[in-house]
């Protein structure tokens, strides 16, 4: 499934690619937003594979939002807009198509086209990636036994090595993990029960089904009224923990 994001300012708009949208098989429209500031966050929550992107929009325009959410996850970008002014700027930063309102059923299925094929080749870069992070991963394994100490995440386009003394806390992202240290955060794909079971435990604690924190970063625990706890750490970060993964983090 293309995992799709609507931004635009004007509700019709997004309604009318919408209703386009649903009759593609192989489309899942994961959410919208009417801002710049709006799309940014949900393209790093949601990450999704394809954004739907008008340019002009209140508070930052649509290539401020590429600029500024490329740099943890750049999904494929279809430019929707009334202007045709920007069409050379849109393929500069790597539209992979430009359509012009009111959009068409059949410009839309080009573009989708376009986005199908964009996919399939970034796919096999991918996976050509992740096998020399794996590779990388598996390595350090051998080289000493017992938990991973060191990992190979995306930062962009490239892969850095990071050790586990310097993550604060990790969390589930789609088909990925993510790391939150160094004053940042860093991508890797795999699942947070696999990356659970390579992790100390008595570095590392799971504190909710999508959560896992270093257990040096905790300042205090306080618990709500709702029966959960927040987890605070030393950076003043705070965390949700649930009731079932107490026990757990204080043993």
């Amino acid at each position: 499934m293309i995992r799709t994001l609507l931004v635009d300012d004007e509700p019709p708009a997004r309604e009318g690619l919408r209703t386009r949208l649903e009759l593609e098989r192989d489309v899942e429209i994961v959410g919208e937003a009417e801002d710049g500031l709006a799309a940014v966050v949900a393209i790093e929550r949601l990450l999704p594979d394809l954004v739907l992107l008008d340019i002009q929009m209140p508070g930052i325009d649509g290539f401020e939002v590429v600029a500024r959410a490329g740099r943890a996850h750049l999904p494929s970008i279809v430019f929707v807009t009334a202007f045709d002014r920007y069409a050379l700027k849109a393929f500069e930063v790597h539209a992979v198509d430009y359509l012009l309102k009111p959009v068409n059923a059949a410009q839309l299925a080009r573009a989708l086209d376009r986005v199908r094929e964009h996919l399939a080749q970034a796919e096999l870069a991918e996976r050509g990636r992740a096998a020399m992070a794996a590779l990388l991963n598996e390595r350090e394994r051998a080289e000493k036994e017992g938990p991973a100490e060191r990992w190979a995440v995306k930062q962009g386009e490239r892969y850095v090595l990071l050790r586990a003394d310097e993550v604060d806390w990790i969390e589930a992202a789609a088909n990925y993990v993510r790391f939150h240290a160094r004053g940042t955060s860093y991508l890797m794909r795999g699942t947070l029960s696999g990356l659970e079971r390579q992790l100390d435990p008595a570095r590392f604690a799971r504190i909710h089904r999508s959560t896992i924190v270093n257990v040096d970063r905790i300042k205090e625990i306080e618990p709500e009224w709702h029966g959960d706890f927040d987890v605070v750490l030393r950076s003043g970060k705070v965390l949700r923990m649930s009731r079932s993964h107490r026990d757990a983090l204080l043993r």
